[in-house]
């Protein structure tokens, strides 16, 4: 029964009784007819409720009339308008009801709920959207340029030559100057690391090797040499613990895919004719007169 329901042929037949109901209601009998306008009970309770939220009150008599007579109005207004004509060819009406159709359809895919078994499919379908990054545990060392001016990448080298033969035995709080951040990490990922040293340092952090001291390596706010101690790989976590964001990614790509298929099937009820652009006539030039021919 289960997978029944989650046939996709069953999505399109439920989303096109679902527009032949909202026509058949927007098109019952008399209602359209010319010089008939019927302003339904809910009609009026749609008016009152919108104007209760506005003002926080229920309109009075006067108002509730001032409301309908302008519904009637923007009814009149709407009719003429299409009899006119005046609703083709413009790209703001155009676009507007192209929404509106795809609101419909969209909300009636959105009513299909997900199955454990339906996220975790997308999940492992999709790993790149919810794979957790590579993190880092490193060390660095802080070169301040005001202190260290035109030296500053002299320093560097002959700091980093000492730390290579130091290897591991050091204390990366007791060389280099103060740095407002600090001279540890543990478990910090790449965007961590971006945010804080800035992109273009996270991209050559990422190039680094682990196990020893390499640099400099150029921030915002000087040179820093780094030693990386441990690099744990991304992996992809478990249903449980991304089941919101994997129910908001499942739900996004259902209402795209219903959008695409649903526009599939009305195209099937349309012949497209696109007529090749007319050639474009060269310039005429026209001679002035009194000018010289070259």
């Amino acid at each position: 029964m289960k997978r029944f329901l989650n046939e996709p042929l069953l999505h399109f037949l439920l989303i096109g009784a679902g527009l032949f109901l909202v026509y058949s209601l927007i098109s019952k009998p008399g209602a359209d007819a010319p010089g008939s306008i019927v302003v339904t009970s809910g009609q009026v309770e749609r008016l009152a409720t919108t104007f209760t939220k506005t003002w926080q009150r229920p309109p009075t008599e006067a108002e509730m009339k001032g409301l309908i007579d302008e519904w009637v109005r923007e009814e009149i207004a709407t009719r003429e308008a299409i009899a006119l004509g005046l609703d083709r060819d413009d790209s703001v009406i155009r676009r507007r009801l192209r929404q509106k159709l795809e609101f419909v359809a969209a909300d009636l895919a959105a009513q299909t709920e997900p199955t454990d078994a339906d996220l975790n499919a997308y999940l492992q379908a999709h790993p790149e959207k919810f794979r957790e990054e590579l993190r880092y545990t490193f060390e660095q060392i802080y070169l301040d340029p005001t202190k260290h001016g035109a030296n500053l990448t002299k320093d560097a080298t002959a700091l980093l030559a000492k730390l290579k033969q130091s290897g591991e035995k050091v204390d990366p709080k007791t060389l280099g100057d103060p740095f407002l951040l600090e001279n540890q990490f543990s478990d910090a990922s790449g965007s961590d690391i971006g945010t804080q040293f800035g992109q273009s340092f996270a991209t050559k952090f990422a190039q680094l090797t682990s196990g020893e001291w390499q640099g400099a390596i150029e921030s915002g706010y000087g040179l820093h040499l780094i030693f990386i101690r441990e690099r744990t790989p991304g992996k992809l976590p478990s249903l449980a613990d991304v089941r919101a964001i994997v129910r908001r990614e499942w739900s996004d790509a259902r209402r795209v895919d219903a959008k695409i298929r649903f526009y599939d099937e009305l195209l099937k009820r349309y012949t497209v004719t696109i007529e090749p652009p007319k050639p474009t006539m060269p310039p005429k030039t026209v001679a002035m007169k009194g000018a010289e021919t070259p």
